[in-house]
């Protein structure tokens, strides 16, 4: 089930909210029924709030009769302060770091226990990778999403060392080994990943801080670290540090 429920005598709002509340990694693509199902909601008023939506924008049917999430919520979440402002802000940094390194960047923000992509450049030549804007990874097993931990509140360290899954046979999935390197990431003030979310990719990732205050991560996934991984920390660095004077200013 999903995770908001409708009770008798809810809203309108808070049924609407139940249906989109459906849609997550997991289930993109849902049927009527499965948003009935997952909402908690008869299929007459599931019907009839999925057709409103559909009618404003929100959901989109598609040729087999499943619903996705439609472009006027994407549209919306873009004006979310941390989306248009740092967004804004990192856009010309980011083409910097992406001619600088030819190779796919990220900026991306925590959101609890996962790492959020607030934006990607990448070209033809970049390694192929996961991430998507606007999506979603876990924190343990990416680069970004590790200078991300190592600066996140100890319950959200605990939280995510306690629930460690390989996604290759490179990810690190022994809570000890995770919480050293977390460590470690916080004096060198860099992260390192070699295929841990996907085989093929590697990457580095650095802190953008905002006075004393990490406000987001600055990656760059490459094939393989090698010789270049000192050069390819400095590029990173000077960007991120580039976009926290200027989130700072603002």
């Amino acid at each position: 089930m999903a995770g908001n429920t409708s009770a008798p005598g809810q809203s309108v709002a808070a049924r609407t909210l139940s249906v989109l509340g459906t849609f997550d990694d997991g289930h993109r693509a849902q049927t009527l029924t499965e948003i009935a199902g997952r909402a908690e909601l008869p299929v007459p008023t599931a019907h009839r709030l999925v057709r409103e939506l559909e009618a404003w924008g929100a959901l989109v049917r598609r040729p087999d009769s499943t619903f996705v999430i439609g472009r006027r919520l994407w549209d919306l979440g873009l004006l979310a302060p941390i989306q248009s402002g740092l967004r804004e802000v990192a856009a010309p940094f980011l083409q910097d770091l992406y001619a600088a390194t030819r190779a796919t960047v990220h900026l991306a923000v925590r959101e609890g226990t996962q790492v959020l992509y607030l934006d990607r450049l990448s070209g033809r030549t970049s390694v192929p990778v996961v991430s998507r804007v606007g999506g979603r990874l876990p924190l343990y097993s990416t680069g970004v999403g590790k200078v991300l931990l190592a600066h996140a509140p100890d319950d959200v360290r605990r939280a995510v060392l306690a629930e460690l899954r390989p996604f290759t046979r490179h990810t690190i999935v022994a809570p000890g080994v995770l919480d050293r390197q977390l460590r470690q990431i916080r004096q060198q003030g860099y992260a390192t990943t070699v295929e841990e979310m996907t085989l093929g990719a590697c990457s580095v990732a650095v802190p953008v801080r905002a006075g004393d205050e990490v406000v987001a991560a600055l990656g760059v996934v490459v094939p393989t670290l090698g010789r270049n991984r000192t050069s390819l920390v400095a590029a990173a660095q000077v960007a991120a540090a580039s976009i926290g004077r200027t989130v700072g200013i603002r």
